[in-house]
């Protein structure tokens, strides 16, 4: 089968490995480079990596055409029909597809979303899982439709979202189940096997676009909201509060369960205080429901540090307040 292949992020790079295997590569889509890094040195996605390195291994032709326009406009479509493509693959590419794009495809397009729909449609359905306290989530392969992860639901897995489990570590997760559902779901097309059912769309539940603020810790919130919000928005956009005047982020912490020490802190102090430490579980902050415990901290601009080391440079840092 030809797939024309759209996806941008790393995650998307699992599916596209797994698809040249068993198909025929006919072209990708993917984001145009951006500025990264405190150097803002001109970047290509993360697919567009894998693709020309794929290349170099000869493991794709060198003639793949790759895709980068900031439109999806005439010449575009004109220059995929000319390649003759039997389906679409998109896996978190990051652009709405007008009929006309999608009429480009006698089969169809397949839409890998890490969720299982119709929860969490949007673009950022693992964060929003984590965040929301969800206990599994999953993989769907869905048909392409108008209205945002709405169409028919092809195949889904359920992954378990594990306590301490980070978005990071989850959307690697998910990025490989969807490489495995990809494949079984084209295998499906090709021998006239697949079948979809529609979603019910009165238990559809959204996400937003995550923003770089977004991870602005809310001390009134409770000990595991906070535990989740670090969780859910690791790497990015990350979970920060503010001290000193300065920004202060909370790499890795958890709800306190108290077991190590003969006494434990007595909660009465104002929300946000610093109350001491736990040699076992690390700086312990005050929230607005039970105790926040925090093992890794960076402050701006500077590296990360384990909170014993992070202390042996801010020694009055107990009693201090966090905004």
């Amino acid at each position: 089968m030809n797939v024309f292949f759209a996806g941008t992020p790393e995650c998307a790079v699992p599916a596209l490995n797994a698809i040249i295997q068993q198909h025929t590569l006919t072209g990708v889509l993917t984001a145009p480079p951006a500025r990264t890094g405190r150097g803002k040195k001109l970047t290509e996605s993360a697919v567009a990596q894998a693709v020309s390195q794929l290349k170099d291994e000869g493991k794709l032709a060198p003639d793949i055409p790759v895709f980068t326009p900031e439109k999806l406009n005439q010449q575009f479509r004109s220059d995929v029909a000319a390649l003759h493509p039997d389906v679409l693959v998109c896996f978190a590419y990051g652009k709405i597809f007008g009929p006309k794009t999608l009429a480009l495809f006698p089969h169809g397009a397949l839409n890998i979303h890490p969720s299982l729909l119709p929860r969490w449609r949007g673009p950022s359905p693992v964060p929003a899982a984590i965040f929301a306290g969800d206990s599994v989530t999953g993989v769907t392969v869905q048909f392409m439709a108008q209205e945002m992860d709405a169409g028919d639901i092809v195949l889904q897995r359920e992954l378990p979202i594990e306590p301490y489990g980070t978005a990071e570590l989850l959307l690697s997760r998910c990025a490989q189940t969807g490489a495995d559902l990809i494949v079984q779901a084209l295998t499906m097309m090709e021998t006239n096997t697949i079948a979809a059912s529609p979603q019910n769309h009165a238990e559809a539940t959204y996400c937003t676009l995550l923003e770089k603020d977004s991870g602005q810790i809310v001390w009134t919130k409770s000990a595991e909201e906070i535990d989740r919000q670090i969780r859910a928005y690791t790497p990015w956009p990350g979970a920060f509060t503010h001290w000193n005047n300065t920004k202060l982020s909370i790499l890795a912490a958890h709800p306190y369960s108290g077991s190590s020490l003969a006494e434990q802190p007595q909660h009465t102090a104002a929300i946000g205080t610093v109350l001491g430490i736990d040699k076992q579980e690390g700086i312990l902050v005050q929230t607005g429901s039970g105790v926040l415990a925090v093992q890794t901290l960076q402050r701006e601009t500077k590296k990360a540090m384990q909170w014993k080391d992070f202390l042996n440079g801010t020694p009055h840092f107990i009693g201090e307040t966090l905004q």
